[in-house]
């Protein structure tokens, strides 16, 4: 059992994030690195789905199908990354059960437009700054120097997704809703992570 760990100086900077990670999850994590690489293979391609997903949804937001162009990309690649940490440790790139995560952050989003947008974006925005809370985390404290190392080299790319899907809900909506909204979605999120999912996940 590793020192539990009572404080995140991660967290400090996502102000997107409402509450950090249960300390209990980088335990559980850790104890189940194999699981966690599978899942984060998921993740990535997930990730890469969504960021496709609003370009065909919303063609013509011209600069959001741009960024997000980019941002599937990153995403492709980063799936390609961690298949290739999945081929080292001899993991078997198989289904797994989803946490509820997903699609309870989805079950907020709103219809009407352009509400239902702003939604989506800031859904991914949470989403990303999690990611990049719990990458930074499994680098810190990875027993594996390596593998360490390489969850570190993927934080500077969710911070700068996490921020692209925030400063895109800012194109369509004034800052001030656009921060009430983030406050609401993000305090649903954080109640989610209250009581974590019996398996190991990234987002759990």
């Amino acid at each position: 059992m590793m020192n539990r760990v009572v404080a995140y100086s991660t967290n400090a900077t996502i102000k997107i994030l409402q509450q950090p990670s249960n300390p209990e999850w980088i335990e559980t994590a850790i104890a189940n690195l194999d699981t966690i690489l599978l899942d984060h293979s998921h993740c990535e391609r997930k990730a890469a789905g969504a960021a496709i997903n609003l370009m065909f949804r919303y063609p013509a937001h011209q600069k959001l199908v741009r960024q997000l162009t980019a941002i599937a990309q990153e995403e492709l690649s980063h799936f390609d990354q961690v298949n290739q940490w999945l081929e080292k440790r001899n993991i078997t790139l198989a289904a797994l059960n989803s946490p509820p995560y997903f699609a309870q952050l989805k079950s907020q989003v709103r219809h009407p437009e352009p509400d239902r947008l702003i939604d989506l974006l800031l859904v991914l925005a949470i989403i990303e700054a999690r990611s990049h809370e719990r990458l930074g985390l499994i680098g810190e404290y990875c027993p594996d120097a390596e593998l360490a190392k390489f969850y570190r080299s993927l934080m500077a790319s969710e911070a700068r997704h996490y921020g692209i899907y925030w400063l895109l809900a800012s194109e369509y909506s004034d800052r001030p809703t656009v921060q009430r909204r983030l406050a609401e979605l993000g305090e649903y999120e954080s109640s989610i992570l209250a009581t974590m999912h019996p398996e190991p996940r990234l987002h759990s």
